[in-house]
């Protein structure tokens, strides 16, 4: 038997409620389109990286609004002497399967060398970090407790913290919003890879904000900065932000795909029932 969950992505906007989460919220007046905090960075804040040897973890889904690759214009920049590539699950070209283990490789397009936390290491080791002044991250959160990203991004923190390095997070739209906060909150006893922090299950928090948060209220306390967007407000969707939603992985190839797994995700973890991954609509459809 199989369900279909379709009309729920077809209301225009969720019913919002107020969360509790410190705002990132742009004080200027907005532009026609929401900007990247990493498209602020290259205009505002480069001085942060003068004179440093620069590591950055990213992904495809690390790009502007012109749908260029973070790694790679960063490669371009003569002003940031980008040194390593730091890669999560999926690794740094999304190339590889969900929950398979990804291999340190060197970068094709950049010749960078290109360090996996999503396999032999989940955590930069002091080696790594000893080859970089500060990481920058630029990648695509989905809004969602379980998706891995998050954590790997809490993992270099924890590694700055004890090598004594700087972390800039370039912060990014949640896409099903920050104005709605929903599920439990996970036990001690079942914190993991996927659930590595007692968060709400859709968060209703940008990645800057949770790198705020993990620092502040989970004890890893390193040398932290926030590059903001522009524009952007607590009340939008992915498809308010004026942006090109690039599949952040494998399975999550639309932004209103987002909104299926906030409520489906947890169900294809039971094993019992399937919620559509590995079909053309994963997790809008919940079959046995």
């Amino acid at each position: 038997m199989i369900f279909s969950l379709a009309l729920f992505a077809c209301s225009p906007k969720l019913q919002q409620k107020t969360s509790s989460v410190t705002a990132i919220e742009s004080t200027e007046p907005s532009p026609t389109r929401v900007v990247l905090g990493n498209e602020n960075f290259l205009r505002n804040y480069l001085h942060l990286v003068k004179g440093k040897r620069v590591g950055l973890l990213t992904n495809p889904s690390g790009v502007d609004h012109r749908l260029r690759g973070t790694a790679d214009v960063f490669a371009a920049d003569s002003s940031i002497n980008l040194v390593a590539l730091f890669g999560p699950e999926h690794g740094i070209r999304g190339a590889i399967y969900a929950g398979e283990k990804v291999a340190d490789e060197t970068d094709p397009h950049t010749g960078l060398p290109v360090f996996s936390l999503y396999g032999k290491h989940r955590k930069p080791t002091p080696e790594m970090m000893d080859l970089v002044d500060v990481i920058l991250v630029d990648i695509q959160d989905i809004g969602v407790r379980a998706y891995t990203y998050i954590y790997t991004m809490a993992k270099v923190m924890e590694a700055a913290a004890q090598a004594g390095k700087q972390v800039i997070v370039l912060d990014r739209p949640n896409p099903i919003g920050g104005a709605q906060v929903e599920g439990n909150l996970v036990q001690p006893d079942f914190y993991s890879f996927v659930g590595l922090y007692p968060i709400p299950y859709r968060h209703g928090m940008t990645i800057g904000e949770l790198a705020l948060l993990f620092n502040r209220e989970y004890g890893i306390h390193c040398d932290l900065k926030v590059i903001p967007m522009l524009g952007w407000k607590r009340d939008m969707l992915w498809e308010d932000t004026g942006l090109p939603w690039v599949p952040t992985s494998p399975h999550v190839p639309h932004w209103e795909t987002v909104l299926f797994m906030s409520a489906t995700g947890t169900i294809g973890e039971l094993h019992a029932v399937s919620e559509g991954v590995g079909y053309t609509s994963p997790f809008e459809l919940i079959g046995a």
